[in-house]
């Protein structure tokens, strides 16, 4: 994405966030892209709202969760906005606080994506959600297969190499021993 482009939609968002939670905590609103991020997928922006909270762990666990049930109506209302984007996007709200606070894993929300934007959405009937933490080797890997159009998404990658897996013959022989191992378990 253009960089004038994005600086206009983090200016917007600001303004969005500003308004929609007036007098709220809010430390600083970010609009991230692919690169800035690795949780950010290709073709997908992060709006991030930091909101300040107290530095002590039972606090700001209670402050973020205060924060949060006080503005339901804007967070819903700030998600919308974002469906209007041509490009799929993420919704999160960070505890700030203390230097490094926010990057050390305090108290978060994350709003499902916002439908905007091409490609499938990759949650339906059926399917279960998994979380794994990868390295960079694999999520370059899945970007790849991103970029090349086999996949337009992260979690669509991953069931894409899933589904390459079961497809080998050496898939349905280990299967076949994983059966045996667990027959003979139960034998115990």
């Amino acid at each position: 994405m253009e960089e004038a482009e994005l600086e206009r939609m983090r200016e917007q968002f600001d303004q969005l966030v500003r308004e929609r939670l007036p007098g709220a905590p809010i430390e600083r609103v970010e609009v991230l892209q692919y690169g800035d991020d690795p949780e950010i997928e290709p073709g997908q922006l992060l709006a991030r709202v930091v909101v300040a909270a107290p530095d002590e762990e039972p606090e700001r666990l209670r402050a973020f969760e205060a924060f949060h049930d006080e503005h339901r109506t804007a967070f819903r209302d700030l998600r919308n906005e974002l469906d209007k984007l041509p490009i799929r996007a993420v919704l999160q709200f960070k505890a700030g606080g203390a230097p490094g606070a926010c990057e050390a894993g305090g108290p978060m929300l994350k709003l499902a994506h916002a439908r905007g934007g091409p490609g499938p959405v990759s949650d339906g009937p059926g399917l279960t959600p998994v979380m794994a933490r990868l390295g960079t080797e694999d999520l370059e890997t899945l970007d790849t297969l991103i970029a090349a159009g086999i996949a337009g998404s992260r979690a669509e990658a991953v069931r894409w190499a899933l589904a390459r897996i079961r497809e080998r013959p050496a898939f349905e022989q280990l299967r076949a021993r994983t059966r045996e191992i667990e027959e003979l378990k139960s034998q115990f």
